[in-house]
């Protein structure tokens, strides 16, 4: 079976009531993945596709976020990171039965988002990324 991905969505947008709080979760949570922030300011953030602001008017955006985790190892490691960042437990690692080989954990990020990660079983990928270049013009 071939699945096609990075092709629908560009971006995910999440407001944070405390942004210091929120963005403490994340950076921990994204060192797991060997991610960190790539731009920001002192009320933003973005992460690969994630982009996070501080918005204390707007209503939470209560989303189910997964990430890619490459083994069963980075999803418990995952799990226990946002655990220690303030993230509430939604789901300890462990098989799911959404499909054979299906590992994830969950965790309620401290604005009330369900924040997975989920290793697929073995896959070969064809590339780590999509990459784009912008063409000046």
């Amino acid at each position: 079976m071939t699945f096609h991905t990075g092709r629908l969505i560009d971006h995910v947008h999440l407001h944070a009531r405390d942004f210091d709080r929120t963005r403490r979760f994340y950076e921990a949570v994204l060192a797991v993945f060997g991610l960190e922030i790539q731009f920001g300011g002192d009320d933003w953030f973005q992460v690969d596709e994630l982009f996070v602001d501080s918005d204390t008017s707007a209503q939470p955006s209560h989303v189910h976020l997964a990430f890619q985790a490459r083994d069963h190892a980075m999803v418990e490691a995952f799990h226990k990171a946002a655990l220690a960042a303030g993230g509430t437990d939604n789901g300890a690692p462990g098989a799911r039965d959404y499909h054979p080989g299906y590992y994830a954990a969950f965790v309620i990020d401290p604005d009330g988002n369900n924040i997975e990660a989920v290793f697929h079983g073995p896959n070969t990928r064809s590339a780590d990324s999509v990459e784009i270049e912008a063409v000046m013009g």
